[in-house]
């Protein structure tokens, strides 16, 4: 019956070289040792895990979970230290999420020097089981030695429920898929033209129909941080802020007062450079955002603002630009920022913003307004990639690569695919060109060492509901899951392709939708 169930499930995966303990393996380990040692053998009755930690009883559940799902077994406790799987923290070793994963024909340890680091190493002992079909059908685990760390610590998906809201379950859906390959931060775009979607007690105005309110936001932290995954507000301005100027108009520019601002239809509106009441609210906002999340960033947008339809034609936007000596426009997020940034700070937390530059399209030569140095900047403009990691190493700015190009995941896959709808001719980024990126940009190590790492940014404007979410996401997200983990002397792209087969089956097993890269096979 086992070489039956083995022999199918082969055929099943017919597009699979000779199956293998790291076959699933993604993203791929930085250093794997096999071995040709006997295999680990699940006993019931016999086999039980033991963990050295209180913080690790979650890890061992997860792995009870694993197990129970791969080979059908439930894997019991035990308190003593001679069980067979050992989940143990090792202050000994260096790096957060540095783990150390090694099954033989004793057992399974799995150490790393925190509880994510742990967790790590048993999703990536999950991936080795869905690999090793055969022997997992028999209960059995290969020997192997894996000692693996991320490349990058910020390891990052964003989504946007302010255009298209997400109900909370589906966001858990969708961290529950992201955790599975090593992420650690999802980044919530949480206000924009077309709804501002947090609860702000003080303000309860600034919501409409659907938002989410604090309590099930909290819920939502805490689901994501069981999970290892740091959930980051973005709250967006001066721009993409319609939603509040529909609720409080006077905080925009004089000559848009009497302007319709219809959330959902009106665009390319800002919040007013020189207006008290626009920081007094805002103060209000970041210090319950602040204590909402214990995230310690805050994102503040900072992109797309339409200036010349705004600061130039505001009388007082105008007014204060006499009065500080500027001869441009945009020299006004000097003093927008300086203002709005200190209450990110005054509440103990790090701002972000996307970095923008004196011109949208290359070249470019500077930053649009110069960006204080304890600000993190992520890099979206395509083609300006290069030239804001140069700037952000010079200026000293801790930096995120997001490049329209690699990273944008609501962009089209292929020619001729979604979105069908809110597609304002977007360029097309497929599965193999989000796997060519290289965070990095093959600049010397020393020249990219403010890199922080990587975000996939899935924006929301043609993204009406979790299945558009992952169909989007997925198999790219695999790719720059990749990226952002693994070194780039053990990534390669026929390496991925094999290795991406059985994670889609399991992707789709749970429920997941996604698109099947069929371009990526060589039809002859």
């Amino acid at each position: 019956m086992r070489t039956f169930i083995c022999i199918c499930l082969l055929l099943l995966t017919v597009h699979l070289p000779a199956q293998d303990i790291t076959s699933a393996l993604l993203p791929m380990p930085n250093q794997i040792t096999l071995s040709k040692e006997k295999p680990f053998v699940i006993r019931p009755g016999k086999t039980a895990v033991y963990w050295n930690r209180p913080e690790l009883e979650l890890m061992a559940c997860s792995l009870q979970d694993v197990l129970r799902d791969r080979m059908q077994i439930e894997i019991p406790v035990s308190e003593s230290e001679r069980a067979d799987i050992r989940l143990l923290i090792d202050s000994a070793m260096e790096g957060k999420e540095h783990y150390v994963l090694e099954i033989n024909a004793k057992g399974i340890t799995v150490k790393g020097t925190t509880a994510a680091a742990v967790y790590y190493g048993v999703m990536t002992l999950d991936q080795l089981l869905l690999g090793d079909v055969c022997a997992t059908s028999q209960k059995k685990l290969s020997s192997v030695y894996i000692d693996d760390a991320p490349r990058f610590a910020h390891r990052a998906l964003m989504l946007d429920p302010a255009r298209h809201f997400l109900p909370v379950d589906d966001i858990k859906f969708y961290i529950d898929q992201m955790a599975r390959y090593k992420y650690n931060i999802l980044q919530l775009h949480l206000t924009d033209d077309q709804g501002w979607r947090v609860e702000i007690q003080k303000h309860p105005k600034l919501v409409g129909k659907d938002y989410y309110t604090q309590e099930q936001l909290a819920d939502l932290i805490k689901y994501a941080a069981r999970r290892h995954i740091e959930i980051i507000p973005e709250l967006d301005i001066p721009g993409h802020t319609v939603a509040i100027l529909a609720a409080y108009p006077e905080l925009g520019c004089t000559h848009t007062d009497t302007l319709p601002k219809n959330v959902g239809e009106t665009v390319d509106l800002m919040l007013c450079a020189n207006n008290e009441k626009v920081y007094t609210i805002y103060q209000d906002i970041i210090k319950e955002i602040a204590a909402l999340f214990p995230s310690r960033y805050i994102h503040l947008g900072g992109d797309e603002a339409v200036i010349e339809k705004n600061w130039t034609k505001c009388e007082r936007c105008q007014a204060m630009m006499k009065e500080l000596g500027y001869q441009k426009a945009s020299q006004l997020m000097i003093p927008f920022f300086d203002r709005m940034l200190s209450f990110v700070q005054d509440n103990g937390k790090t701002p972000i913003l996307w970095c923008e530059l004196d011109n949208i399209y290359p070249p470019a030569n500077d930053y649009l307004f110069p960006y204080p140095k304890n600000v993190t900047l992520v890099s979206w403009r395509g083609g300006l990639t290069p030239t804001c990691l140069e700037l952000t190493r010079k200026h000293g700015n801790p930096l995120i690569m997001a490049p329209g190009e690699y990273a944008y995941l609501d962009y089209p896959q292929f020619k001729g695919d979604l979105p069908e709808f809110n597609n304002w001719g977007m360029p097309v980024t497929t599965l193999q060109k989000s796997y060519q990126f290289d965070p990095g940009y093959g600049v010397p190590a020393q020249e990219q060492a403010h890199i922080q790492g990587v975000m996939g940014t899935l924006w929301g404007e043609a993204i009406r509901d979790i299945n558009r979410a992952t169909y989007m996401t997925y198999p790219r997200g695999l790719a720059l899951a990749e990226a952002a983990w693994t070194q780039m002397e053990h990534r390669g792209w026929e390496s991925f392709k094999r290795r991406l087969y059985p994670n889609l089956m399991d992707l789709m097993k749970k429920g997941v939708s996604l698109r099947v890269p069929f371009e990526i096979v060589d039809r002859k």
